[in-house]
């Protein structure tokens, strides 16, 4: 069968097809187009490879790279049947890097708290909110992310760039993927590794690690949820990070396994726990817990091995019938240990932790109401 495509949108990256004949990977070499000219591409697949009736999208080279309607908003999946022999498709526009992001679904962002009193560590801390962009027009309770390192996380003027969580839950909420709540906690700038570390103080003299999981838990969890339409119970609360932030969160989560079901770990700082010894609570049923890891091949010889390595270990202790874990382990062969790379894995690792599915957010139906003022 062969697949022909214009687009009037004309650049360097790549053009590749994807679909239920590659289990959707938007980046599968085997599936890039041919160039005939700037505005012209195709491809042609032999039938023993599709199923009677194809589905499949056009990307250059992720689903944060998709194809886009005139309007710049998502299209449906295209269906063909395989008897057809041919099938013709014009693209408007492309994603680039999730962009462009849309106004009327961007989160609210509120401060809960210029000085939120840490009790467990007699300090205080700024901490966010981010709602989502109908909150306060719908009576809905909604599940509840915690993350660390909220300077890094949505404000523009970060010294290190930021994750634009904002704009990436913009895209979630245009693709019906957006209804969870962030709450962001700022890091304690000199503060923060020891309070990001749980109890090594050749690493960090007098960690705090143990405190600063005690106040998310006992004490900020709480305060959120009587103040916000919150899903309260553990299949509904997360809690994750990057690198020292996501070390912090695999502990708060094997510690606290009865409140969080959903670890959000990106480049975590392992070579802190070379042995995997990490502490955890004894309970007679399993607790199921979903981990999204991220690492990238650039950011250093040892990130991959050790998450590699890590993930065995919780495979040994689901062997015990200690946790029952569900693992997405996406490796970047291009990623560094930085924002740009953390900020693109966003929304990949909110779909699959909070959505029942394997859908990606461009397989959805797209959101066709839009806010009009």
């Amino acid at each position: 069968m062969k697949f022909t495509l214009y687009t009037s949108e004309a650049d360097e990256r790549p053009i590749y097809i994807t679909g239920n004949f590659n289990i959707w990977n938007p980046k599968d070499p085997r599936y890039q187009l041919a160039q005939i000219d700037p505005n012209n591409y195709y491809i042609e697949i032999f039938d023993d490879f599709l199923p009677e009736i194809v589905e499949f999208k056009f990307t250059k080279g992720g689903w944060e790279n998709v194809e886009l309607d005139q309007y710049g908003s998502i299209t449906p999946n295209k269906k063909a049947l395989k008897s057809s022999l041919e099938f013709a498709h014009k693209v408007e526009k492309w994603r680039y890097n999730w962009g462009p992001f849309k106004e009327e679904f961007y989160p609210i962002v509120e401060i809960i708290s210029e000085e939120f009193y840490i009790p467990q560590l007699e300090r205080h801390r700024k901490v966010w909110a981010l709602l989502p962009y109908d909150y306060y027009v719908s009576d809905k309770n909604y599940p509840v992310l915690y993350l660390q390192d909220a300077q890094n996380l949505f404000n523009e003027g970060s010294p290190y760039g930021n994750w634009e969580i904002d704009k990436k839950l913009s895209i979630l909420a245009e693709y019906g993927r957006g209804d969870v709540i962030i709450i962001a906690v700022e890091h304690g700038s000199e503060e923060r590794i020891k309070e990001y570390i749980f109890d090594n103080d050749n690493v960090a003299n007098g960690s705090e690690g143990k405190k600063y999981i005690r106040f998310i838990t006992d004490t900020l969890k709480p305060f959120v949820d009587e103040h916000y339409r919150t899903k309260k119970d553990r299949e509904n609360t997360g809690i994750g990070g990057s690198s020292l932030g996501a070390l912090i969160s695999i502990y708060s989560g094997f510690l606290y396994p009865e409140v969080y079901s959903k670890l959000l770990i990106f480049s975590p700082s392992l070579w802190v726990e070379p042995d995997n010894n990490f502490p955890m609570m004894s309970f007679r049923v399993p607790f199921k817990t979903k981990i999204y890891l991220y690492g990238g091949e650039q950011e250093g010889s040892k990130m991959v091995k050790r998450i590699q390595v890590f993930e065995n270990y919780l495979k040994k202790w689901e062997k015990k019938n200690l946790f029952d874990f569900e693992f997405k382990t996406n490796i970047n062969p291009e990623g560094s240990h930085n924002e740009f790379y953390w900020s693109q894995e966003f929304p990949r690792a909110i779909e699959w932790l909070f959505y029942n599915n394997t859908e990606n957010p461009v397989e959805v139906t797209p959101h066709q109401e839009t806010i009009i003022n």
